[in-house]
């Protein structure tokens, strides 16, 4: 293979490519019914003008046949008034006549079968210019839904990379982090609330003891000094002491809560 034949399937196959990449579905069908319909038009020139033709052919037949029917009554008339020249001169004539008219009939059929044969190409083509634009208005529905799922499934596609997804991702987790935050807040609130309570509550326990503790010993107290009235106090008896103890260890459990 020469160096030609290369660079010139190259040059082609080039050119094919960047054809074919060009070739937008939706253009190239809208074309394809223009240049069907310039067919339609030139087709229907033909078909006019065919038929103009065979009707001048057979208004000429007509007229050659009328003319060849004309100098057979005038061969007749002469040859009844005995003239036998002007009979064989119209007779000629006559001959001229008919013989035209049956070229030109010959041509009428030749015309009559050329214009059925473009009537029914006719026919054809404007049943396949209705068919095509039936298929081209499918097609180009077909073609913009695959455009419209193209498009969607790129849209789709670079939507895990894009920025707009990675933000929407941060912030998903930022507000989880919130809310962790807010229901452990609430939960060390509770906690604390509950604690607050417990020590009210123990503390409850505390005083109810101490004050009937406390009424216990002025219930002791009040007793020998009704029954003794006029003794004298004494000194601290170990009694005492010993409630004065636990009076003092009371408070200093009281002071460390």
């Amino acid at each position: 293979m020469g160096l030609f034949d290369r660079v010139s399937r190259l040059v082609r196959a080039n050119i094919n490519d960047t054809i074919s990449k060009a070739e937008d579905p939706e253009k190239i069908l809208e074309q394809a019914i223009i240049d069907m319909q310039e067919d339609l038009v030139q087709l229907r020139q033909a078909v006019a003008t065919a038929i103009a033709s065979q009707k001048r052919t057979q208004q000429q037949q007509a007229q050659a046949q009328s003319e060849a029917d004309n100098w057979q009554r005038r061969a007749q008339l002469a040859l009844q008034k005995g003239d036998e020249n002007l009979a064989r001169e119209a007779l000629s004539r006559k001959k001229v006549q008919a013989e035209t008219a049956t070229a030109l009939k010959t041509q009428l059929d030749q015309q009559s079968a050329t214009v059925d044969t473009l009537k029914r190409n006719l026919i054809a083509l404007e049943g396949k210019i209705s068919e095509a634009k039936t298929k081209k208005d499918m097609l180009k529905a077909r073609a913009s839904a695959a455009k419209a799922n193209e498009q969607l499934q790129k849209t789709v596609g670079s939507l895990g990379t894009s920025s707009a997804m990675g933000a929407f991702e941060r912030m998903e987790e930022k507000v989880l982090q919130m809310e962790a935050r807010s229901q452990a807040a609430a939960e060390l609130a509770g906690a604390d609330l509950e604690s607050q309570f417990a020590q009210l509550e123990s503390g409850s326990d505390v005083d109810d003891e101490l004050a009937a503790m406390k009424a216990q010993l002025l219930g002791g107290t009040t007793a020998p000094s009704q029954a003794l009235p006029s003794a004298a106090p004494s000194s601290t008896t170990p009694q005492d002491a010993t409630v004065d103890a636990e009076l003092e260890a009371l408070k200093s459990q009281l002071d460390q809560l």
